[in-house]
């Protein structure tokens, strides 16, 4: 068994700690936690299960680095932190540990990342020898293996689109869905995700990811972007109340220009209400799906929908991206110390798990 840490118990480190306790080759070593009131707690708790795991929530990063655990989910966000996260990240590295996280947009292209986030993590890697892996949360693999090797069918390709639509009334997480995506507030108001150059620096790595892995050249990256008003003022279920005339759906797009025209796209749909925007893509339920539209000869289109947490649309997309990331965790322990990214990283056959469900 490989002795794993949990680091961050949110929307992403309950799914983690559920999907290291499942995996055959992983064991549960230690959950590592900021808050106070989560200190002591049982993993299995903190992770929605309906029993207790036996590992006690813990607040001390040294002392769990310190016990040589041989891979590292890191969990925390890297949002509104994200010098922090790449500390922590490094910290880990250099004791190691093998690490997969979502946290650090820029290094979803490891060719393509920024020497200031790259060269910490090899520096790491050649003191510690461990490993990092990062894949979006959004989820990843929808940017990233699932276009790719849906791709592969066509005889001709002329655009790959990637798609998250969602209705955030079921995403309980108020500080990014209300200031860093801008829900509910005026519509003067600059979200900080949704200023020029940002959308490019959190999905741009995949778009050069996806140009790579095609071998077809980029001219630029371009943004787009579109925002409407709630007409009437909605409750939600997780979040309370957003007012008539403050935003309340958002659709951008990052497309990688090739020859001239847009050719590799990544969209984002959201909405705080069904009623808002109505005229633009909608999932199949209403509530979120994931979908890749190829479009060439044959016409490809596929939609993904992932419910987890009591049906819940936002946390089975959290769920899938973390599978994807703990399901590389016993790949990279076996491959030499490095940095990876996701073409490196097989997506690979759910191997041990058919009927092995421990909910």
């Amino acid at each position: 068994m490989i002795p794993t840490v949990v680091w961050g118990t949110g929307n992403v480190g309950r799914a983690a700690v559920r999907a290291v306790d499942a995996h055959p080759a992983l064991g549960l070593a230690a959950v590592l936690v900021h808050n106070p009131a989560k200190v002591g707690r049982d993993a299995g708790d903190l992770g929605g299960l309906d029993r207790a795991l036996g590992v006690a929530a813990s607040d001390d990063i040294e002392a769990v680095l310190a016990a040589g655990p041989r891979a590292v989910v890191y969990a925390a966000s890297g949002d509104v932190r994200p010098d922090e996260a790449l500390a922590d990240i490094v910290r880990a590295i250099r004791s190691g540990a093998v690490v997969v996280t979502p946290s650090l947009y820029a290094l979803y292209d490891r060719h393509g990342a920024p020497p200031e986030l790259r060269e910490p993590v090899l520096a790491a890697v050649a003191e510690g020898g461990g490993s990092l892996f990062v894949s979006g949360v959004d989820p990843g693999w929808g940017n990233d293996v699932l276009p790719l090797l849906i791709s592969g069918l066509g005889s001709t390709v002329d655009v790959i689109r990637c798609q998250e639509i969602f209705d955030y009334s079921t995403y309980d997480q108020p500080e990014s869905v209300r200031h860093l995506i801008g829900m509910g507030h005026p519509m003067d108001y600059e979200p900080l995700m949704l200023a020029p150059t940002v959308p490019t620096m959190v999905w741009g790595g995949q778009i050069r990811l996806m140009a790579r892995a095609l071998g077809a050249e980029l001219d630029e990256i371009r943004e787009t972007l579109d925002r409407r008003a709630l007409d009437t003022t909605v409750t939600t279920r997780t979040m309370g109340e957003f007012e008539a005339g403050t935003q309340g759906a958002v659709r951008f797009e990052v497309q990688g220009i090739v020859a001239g025209e847009p050719r590799i796209v990544i969209e984002h749909v959201t909405r705080i209400h069904p009623s808002c925007a109505p005229d633009w893509p909608a999932p199949p339920d209403g509530a979120g799906a994931h979908r890749v539209i190829i479009e060439g000869r044959p016409r490809i289109e596929v939609t993904v929908e992932a419910t987890d947490e009591d049906e819940n649309r936002s946390a089975g997309g959290n769920a899938t991206a973390v599978g994807r990331l703990v399901g590389a965790i016993d790949w990279l322990v076996d491959a030499k110390p490095g940095l990876y990214d996701a073409l490196d990283v097989p997506l690979r056959p759910a191997v041990g798990k058919l009927g092995r469900s421990r909910r």
